[in-house]
């Protein structure tokens, strides 16, 4: 595996391409736009350049310049046509999701190609049965930030072949050093089938005016040793990311749990989408 595609330079898909460069590997990202473009390779530069100045790049990666040479930011995904693996990160809506597989099925020129979704929480048979290498398709989903969280969920669907699966290990965790544990193709997977009913307790507490977000978080990180409260992870994720998981959990599983606050869905209405935006539970 030495010519890797990206698709989508946001927060995931720039960590992605990211960590992918430091490895070594050819890149390249695709982006709607030169605009998203140039704030994807702004987000990576930053990123990289923090890298460096703690010391956090090795001799083999070489320095910031060097993982940046290897990265080709482009608009046309006809560019990808080489590739021998793909990872989806656009936005997290099935629809766009799945015209781009079946965009990106008939752009691959290598049959062997594996298709991947970083998806974190539709299921990938949806993705998969769009293409003629249903396969080949499987979710590699990163956490964010991608350069410093280990974990990544590996999720074939009931067409995934098993070679294709192994193979995506070699990949995660022989060329990028990172931890991939499996998953059933189940929305939500394994993290956020646990993380996002956990989060939007957080928020049903808050909404009810029994504790400030501030105590929430505090309750959590001082009384259960978490690194971050849910209201602030929350921010984190992204309010939008984290009701479209939601509604994909309920979608499939109809629990009251899995359902999006009324909150929830009124902040991201008015754009208040957490870290992203400048504001959230928290003003950043």
């Amino acid at each position: 595996m030495e010519r890797v595609g990206v698709v989508g330079f946001g927060l995931m898909g720039a960590g992605i391409a990211e960590v992918s460069a430091r490895a070594g590997l050819d890149v390249v990202v695709v982006d709607a736009d030169q605009a998203a473009l140039d704030r994807g390779r702004s987000r990576l530069e930053a990123s990289l350049r923090r890298a460096e100045a703690k010391g956090k790049l090795t001799a083999a990666e070489g320095s910031a310049d060097d993982v940046l040479a290897r990265i080709r930011p482009v608009t046309e995904l006809d560019a990808l046509a080489d590739r021998q693996l793909v990872v989806e990160a656009i936005v997290e809506d099935e629809a766009a999701k799945v015209d781009l597989f079946r965009t990106l099925d008939k752009t691959l020129t290598d049959d062997q190609a594996i298709l991947a979704s970083n998806t974190s929480s539709i299921p990938i048979m949806k993705l998969g049965v769009v293409t003629q290498r249903p396969e080949h398709v499987l979710g590699i989903h990163f956490f964010n930030p991608v350069p410093v969280l280990k974990l990544v969920e590996l999720v074939p669907s009931l067409l995934t072949a098993p070679e294709t699966t192994e193979r995506s290990r070699a990949f995660v965790q022989d060329r990028l050093g990172k931890q991939a544990i499996d998953c059933q193709d189940r929305a939500g997977f394994v993290v956020n089938a646990l993380l996002i009913p956990f989060i939007l307790s957080a928020i049903r507490m808050y909404e009810s005016g029994f504790a400030s977000a501030e105590d929430i978080d505090q309750g959590l990180v001082l009384g259960a040793a978490h690194p971050q409260g849910p209201l602030a992870l929350a921010d984190l994720i992204g309010l939008d990311t984290t009701k479209a998981v939601a509604e994909s959990l309920y979608e499939e599983f109809k629990e009251p749990l899995y359902a999006a606050p009324p909150l929830l869905q009124r902040m991201v209405d008015a754009g208040l989408l957490g870290r992203k935006s400048g504001r959230g539970f928290y003003t950043y």
